[in-house]
């Protein structure tokens, strides 16, 4: 997988998601194997630009990998000028959010919403591409309702805009995250382009992304949602992919560590206070995957407000799970 001269590992991606993919998640998920790790969005809005959690967001001090940074707007010379800003703090590519189903974010049209006005989304391509020296990238979706499917137009427009890789997530604005993602249109865009697609929406298991990859011939798969609490993800893909029938889970052993790990670099990152909060909801996304867990000791959990707590009620658990994940 190539993005312009950068030269992916492998063709599995992290997908930017917003409030989760920091800088220490996205580490943790370069541990197990992910080729790429996206950042979540950074608003191109000039008066957002040193705010401290942008500036959390732009933050990649010691990170390792190649660093993509998404943004996010309406305005071509601001989304231009955020980019140029994102390569001098430390990005290697740009990718531009035109996927995102979120109503504040719609709401002020940007996003999914952009692929209404198909001259607005040339504007911004073209001007942010001709405003750096790194690739830009691109997230879209399918269109905006199923009446009015545009991705093949949005497609041949990146291309010709510049556009190193495209990401397509199979489901409309107006479908959100709801049913099932449909993989039609992402074949359609392939066969239509001959810049590097990449496969989003619904990837959760090996079996799934091998057949994704072989019924759009995708360039690569992004996988979002499926990550949260599961970060090893990415090597049980890659393992089954490269070797059927040979996948080595993860032992319940080997998960505490990963939850120790990653909650000490949240504490690191964010600071004790605003680290207990933000590790709650990856506590509960790794206990999802635990079901032995009891529902009353994720409660408690979750409502502790110091961190050494919160780190040693997380390890008592783990000392009545004897199971192998």
């Amino acid at each position: 997988m190539q993005i312009g001269p950068y030269t992916l590992k492998n063709n599995l991606i992290l997908a930017p998601m917003a409030g989760i993919t920091d800088r220490p998640f996205r580490e943790l998920c370069r541990q197990f194997g992910v080729g790429l790790a996206v950042s979540e969005m950074v608003a191109s809005n000039p008066a957002l630009q040193n705010h401290k959690r942008t500036l959390l967001k732009s933050d990649h001090s010691g990170e390792s990998g190649i660093r993509s940074v998404q943004i996010l707007g309406t305005d071509p010379q601001q989304m231009a000028d955020a980019a140029v800003l994102n390569q001098q703090r430390g990005a290697h590519i740009i990718d531009i959010n035109m996927g995102c189903p979120a109503k504040k974010v719609c709401s002020v049209a940007a996003g999914s919403a952009l692929l209404k006005n198909e001259q607005l989304v040339r504007q911004i391509l073209e001007t942010t591409v001709n405003a750096v020296s790194i690739p830009v990238t691109l997230k879209i979706r399918t269109g905006w309702d199923v009446d009015n499917k545009n991705a093949v137009k949005i497609a041949h427009i990146a291309e010709q805009s510049g556009i190193a890789a495209l990401t397509i997530h199979g489901r409309t604005r107006a479908c959100k995250f709801q049913g099932e993602a449909e993989y039609k249109t992402i074949k359609q865009v392939k066969q239509s382009v001959t810049i590097p697609i990449i496969a989003n929406g619904d990837i959760h298991s090996a079996e799934k992304a091998r057949f994704v990859l072989d019924y759009t011939g995708a360039d690569a798969l992004m996988i979002g949602r499926a990550a949260q609490g599961k970060p090893w993800i990415f090597d049980e893909i890659s393992q089954q992919l490269d070797h059927p029938k040979q996948l080595k889970k993860q032992t319940v052993k080997n998960i505490q560590s990963i939850i120790n790990i990653h909650l000490e670099q949240l504490y690191s990152f964010y600071g004790n206070s605003s680290g207990v909060k933000i590790a709650r909801k990856h506590i509960g996304w790794y206990f999802a995957h635990l079901d032995t867990v009891p529902s009353h000791r994720k409660k408690e959990i979750l409502q502790i407000q110091d961190p050494s707590l919160q780190i040693a009620m997380v390890n008592s658990v783990f000392s009545d799970i004897e199971l192998v994940y």
